[in-house]
């Protein structure tokens, strides 16, 4: 449905996005992650029409969209302010794109109140968008880009102005929706969780450049590298060197000689004694017995409880900190611990960062 080659944007010497190449199926909900200036949002304008690319190809479906301008495209837009009109009530906010497109009165009220519908805003078509609540003024945006019934809807970080317990239920009724309509769809987002819970894949952008393409589980057990390992969740990272290699699997010997089986990232030194940083998220450890084997030391310094799990800042010697997910009384401040590897984790070992 949607392809992009080589997409490379530049604003004089900054280069916003910088040569990437990606594939949308049909059907598919694809989300840009990535921390601000990353270049996600410069990305979905480009789509658009909004930005013109410095270089590089977009096609949407069996068009070459790159050089159109955005009511060519046969896109639908929702902005992450909603970008309605005050002046305008909502079946007009509604009926507004597809006026300029030429459509017909006969045809543009079905369409208007289909939409409305299906964001459960029917009845609503004459009430001033002023009146209406942030959740309400969101489903009339989506409402808005969905009534051409476009085959690729973007949307840039729509759940944003959103509070809390709106935008969780929100983005579920989204991911329900669109997965109902079978339409595609891009979304732009900075918050990892909602990455997760409405995506089929999720692309991870850094400084302009793809740093990773894949599921939400993909991404979160096989990071590529140490930014998305770092970027997906809570991750501890410790020094080790290679003991043994046996494929993509390595032991690895960490300063205090315990020895742990990871898997080796594209980028990871695979000569024995070849330094490494192995990533272990805080589910993968454990507060072992005292005498465990291939265990560190390391004394609780405070701990978090956060509903479903309670976390705990180990510092272990050498003054590194390391977070454990635990229960609510496996141990207290100030005691004296041994962190293990869980049975069943496989942590990932990259190349030592520059001054390692």
């Amino acid at each position: 449905m949607l392809r992009l080659q080589n997409l490379t944007r530049r604003f004089g010497e900054t280069t916003a996005v910088d040569d990437v190449s990606l594939g949308v199926a049909a059907g598919e909900f694809l989300t840009l992650l990535g921390p601000s200036g990353c270049g996600k949002t410069t990305t979905l304008r480009m789509i658009a029409g909004f930005e013109q690319p410095t270089s590089g190809r977009i096609t949407v479906g069996d068009r070459d969209v790159s050089a159109l301008p955005p009511q060519k495209r046969d896109v639908g837009m929702v902005f992450q302010n909603y970008a309605l009109f005050p002046h305008l009530d909502v079946w007009e906010n509604v009926a507004f794109g597809l006026k300029s497109r030429g459509e017909g009165r006969d045809a543009v009220g079905p369409r208007v109140e289909r939409a409305l519908e299906l964001v459960e805003m029917g009845g609503y078509g004459r009430r001033k968008v002023q009146e209406l609540s942030g959740g309400q003024q969101q489903r009339v945006a989506l409402a808005r880009a969905l009534a051409p019934e476009p085959p690729l809807l973007l949307l840039d970080e729509p759940l944003s102005n959103l509070d809390a317990a709106l935008r969780e239920r929100t983005r579920d009724e989204l991911r329900a929706l669109l997965k109902r309509l079978g339409m595609t769809a891009v979304f732009v987002t900075h918050d990892q969780e909602e990455a997760f819970a409405l995506s089929d894949r999720v692309a991870v952008l850094n400084r302009g450049r793809l740093q990773q393409l894949g599921t939400p589980e993909e991404l979160y057990g096989a990071p590529a590298n140490a930014f998305v390992a770092s970027f997906l969740g809570r991750a501890n990272f410790f020094p080790a060197a290679v003991a043994s290699v046996e494929g993509d699997l390595a032991v690895c010997r960490l300063s205090g000689g315990a020895a742990w089986r990871a898997r080796l990232s594209a980028d990871a030194p695979r000569a024995p004694g070849a330094a490494v940083r192995l990533m272990v998220r805080p589910e993968a450890l454990e507060l072992a017995a005292e005498g465990a084997a291939d265990a560190i030391p390391g004394v609780i310094a405070d701990r978090r409880f956060a509903g479903a799990a309670t976390f705990y800042r180990v510092e272990t010697e050498g003054g590194a900190d390391v977070l454990v997910q635990g229960r609510p009384h496996d141990a207290n401040p100030g005691d004296t611990v041994r962190l293990a590897l869980h049975p069943r984790a496989e942590p990932v070992a990259y190349a030592p960062e520059a001054g390692d």
